[in-house]
């Protein structure tokens, strides 16, 4: 198991699918068999639905798998849990249906001109924040105004929108750089989806440490690495909202604690990524469960060893190859995963419409993987070795040294450092690591991953989006032409072409896939069962992130 960094952070681009939008039909199309149709559960009344009537009342503990450095949506380095703290007390602009569409959520409307160069966002009238402010056309404003000027959300933001301005009383309008068909997706599945309140963002730290939001929680304290606790704001503007009193999130990272903590009742719910977990609770019906394996339109989360393109030694192409070449997928699925989760070269699997057969990423061969390492060490004074960055869990050092050991057997020595997640994600980020494992890529639409793989994000010193640093100008042609076109087939050989170079470059070293599951106490109801305001069923399972607004316990 990979150390998890969740697609979600930051920005990225999505389909255009939406509802209340100008929109692509051809590209809905492509989306209806989505991840949220693709999930093992403990079947009916184990599965976080429900039809019973609401309890109102209550108190919820939800074990996460890491913390946040903060609260702040310009800001801030979420992942997983922090996606989760964001719909305690914020509310996204707009949200994926189950079956794989943007509809409006805090957004009234979404609205774009003919070419998709021009968005407006209009939110609902009448809504407050929880300081009694308006949630209006200046709070978007000052929202997207700190989200351009950022210095780690801005390097995604700029590359993409050339200007922006209050259109509305309601409304702002963005200006794009390019055509981009997909933007409603980047305004439900990332974090600058939030609109914070103008006295949070005023706030010396920018409110990281206190959030104020319009979501159907009030903050009331939080300690680092300990819990996070919100109660439920009296005043949502979605009638009968929330049905719970108090919510507390509890970070163990460590999963096998994660899991005890369930079974003791310390916490009621949890999400999980590791096959001891999955596995001691698939189809125990003491428990409700259900996770996100099988089919997918698009590309799951992907396991992998994340190379440094800019630095040595992998800054050097044969290098990344050879350990491509040394690495078996098969046998890293079967022993760290049990099974669970397949093999994987690329971040699109057979099934998808962007997979490609003709990938030409390297296939394992240990023989030829150890004659590449001698034929290399005796062209270079320095021999090929090189460090790994972990995260300090045991299961994620199992796997980091089971990487050990594949490159141990063709002639690689490699030194595991290890770290915790916010370091881990720091160092990639600033490009001070030679290889890490990494665990992304997952979304029901390619154009979510645009930034990562972009050369308008790979930066050789600083910050850097394109954490990789792999920046191959083909792969960037390839993903503005896919952003670009409401057709499905351009759409669709654009991410293909993309999957091949990836296979080329090599930027990352396949593992397998990640599979995310939710498991909770069987009084802990509707957490597979969201919906919009309008009353859409929502995805409920999004690589472990749930919605908490409509969870009750019976």
């Amino acid at each position: 198991m990979a150390q998890r960094f969740d697609r979600r952070t930051l920005l990225s681009t999505g389909v255009l699918a939406t509802a209340g939008a100008v929109g692509a039909t051809s590209l809905a199309d492509m989306l209806v068999a989505t991840e949220a149709g693709a999930v093992t559960t403990n079947g009916p009344g184990r599965n976080g639905l429900t039809r019973a009537k609401a309890r109102r009342g209550g108190h919820l503990t939800i074990g996460v798998s890491a913390e946040e450095q903060g609260f702040n949506p310009t800001t801030g380095r979420f992942d997983g849990t922090g996606f989760l703290y964001g719909r305690t007390v914020f509310d996204p602009l707009m949200a994926i249906t189950a079956t794989g569409k943007v509809v409006p959520y805090l957004a009234e409307s979404l609205t774009a001109n003919k070419d998709f160069t021009k968005w407006t966002i209009t939110v609902r009238p009448n809504i407050k924040f929880h300081d009694g402010t308006p949630c209006d056309g200046a709070a978007l404003l000052m929202n997207i105004d700190k989200q351009y000027s950022s210095p780690l959300v801005g390097v995604a933001v700029r590359p993409l929108v050339a200007s922006y301005e209050q259109t509305g009383p309601r409304s702002i309008t963005l200006t794009m750089r390019r055509p981009w068909v997909s933007f409603p997706y980047t305004l439900a599945s990332q974090q600058i989806c939030f609109t914070a309140a103008p006295s949070m963002l005023s706030a010396p730290n920018g409110g990281s440490d206190h959030p104020v939001g319009t979501g159907p929680f009030i903050f009331e304290s939080w300690q680092p690495n300990d819990h996070f606790t919100a109660k439920a704001n009296p005043h949502y503007w979605r009638p009968g909202l929330p049905h719970l009193d108090t919510i507390t999130f509890k970070p163990i990272a460590d999963e096998n604690a994660r899991s005890q903590a369930l079974r003791s009742g310390t916490i009621d719910i949890m999400h999980a990524f590791g096959a001891q977990a999955l596995l001691e609770f698939r189809g125990n019906r003491q428990f409700s469960y259900a996770d996100d394996s099988g089919h997918m339109v698009g590309s799951p989360n992907c396991n992998s060893l994340m190379l440094n393109c800019a630095a040595a030694p992998f800054n050097d192409p044969e290098v990344r190859r050879i350990v491509a070449t040394g690495t078996s997928s098969a046998i890293f699925s079967k022993a760290i995963d049990r099974g669970l989760s397949g093999a994987v070269n690329g971040i699109f699997q057979p099934g998808s419409p962007y997979y490609s057969r003709h990938n030409p990423y390297p296939t394992y061969n240990k023989a030829k993987a150890a004659a590449m390492v001698k034929a290399y060490n005796a062209k270079h004074a320095t021999k090929l070795s090189f460090s790994l960055n972990t995260v300090a869990a045991p299961a994620t050092l199992r796997a980091a040294q089971l990487n050990q050991q594949m490159m141990r057997d063709i002639g690689i020595p490699v030194a595991i450092k290890t770290m915790q997640q916010n370091e881990l994600i720091n160092d990639a980020l600033y490009g001070t690591f030679q290889a890490t494992q990494w665990s992304q890529f997952g979304t029901i639409s390619p154009e979510l991953n645009y930034i990562w793989f972009s050369t308008t994000t790979s930066q050789k010193s600083g910050i850097s989006i394109n954490m990789a640093r792999n920046s191959d100008p083909r792969i960037e042609a390839a993903m503005v032409a896919g952003m670009s076109s409401p057709k499905a087939s351009v759409r669709t050989a654009s991410w293909r072409r993309v999957n091949e170079l990836l296979g080329q470059d090599v930027p990352y070293v396949w593992t397998d896939r990640l599979t995310a599951g939710i498991i909770s106490r069987p009084n802990v109801e509707n957490w597979a069962g969201p919906t919009s305001p309008a009353g859409v069923p929502l995805l409920g399972n999004a690589q472990g992130v749930f919605w908490p607004t409509q969870i009750w316990r019976s």
